[in-house]
């Protein structure tokens, strides 16, 4: 929320000395009032887009890395369920079969902790490409945004050439 309200008074400020900057000094024709005025009109509504795409992709990150942090949680519990279960064992087992019980309890603690560490990094990996893709979407909206600005500089100077 606060990179939003950041946004929207950096456009503010831009618009602002966009405005002081690009007044001319003779008074302005009707063609170069209307080419700004649509200029103003095409940067706010670009602003506004990159602002919902730069929210999406936020949002979109935000849910893989909960979704990595939960199936984090699951496949840790899910190998201590199995390491308990086979400590169990061990503590019931008569005082000879004690060993093969340890030995048994171990190659599961084992196998329980590879098959969550391979759970852990495939979430971390979908966490990690979505904030990248998230990242790329972000790119994309500002390059639209600056094209949008870009060109509308343009128009108003065409305007202005034809003054």
């Amino acid at each position: 929320m606060n990179k939003i309200i950041a946004t929207l008074v950096a456009g503010v400020l831009a618009s602002a000395a966009y405005a002081q900057t690009t007044t001319p000094a003779s008074p302005a024709t009707p063609a170069v009032t209307k080419a700004e005025a649509k200029a103003d009109k095409a940067n706010a509504k670009a602003v506004e887009k990159e602002m919902k795409a730069d929210a999406k992709a936020d949002e979109k990150t935000n849910k893989a890395l909960a979704k990595a942090e939960k199936k984090d949680a699951e496949a840790n519990a899910t190998a201590d369920k199995k390491k308990a279960k086979a400590q169990a064992k061990v503590a019931k087992a008569d005082p000879d079969d004690k060993m093969t019980q340890q030995a048994k309890a171990d190659k599961a603690a084992a196998k329980a902790d590879e098959k969550a560490e391979k759970k852990v990094a495939k979430a971390d990996a979908k966490a990690a490409k979505a904030k990248i893709d998230a990242n790329t979407d972000k790119t994309i909206a500002a390059d639209k945004t600056a094209a949008i600005k870009a060109k509308s500089d343009a128009d108003i100077k065409a305007a202005e050439a034809k003054h």
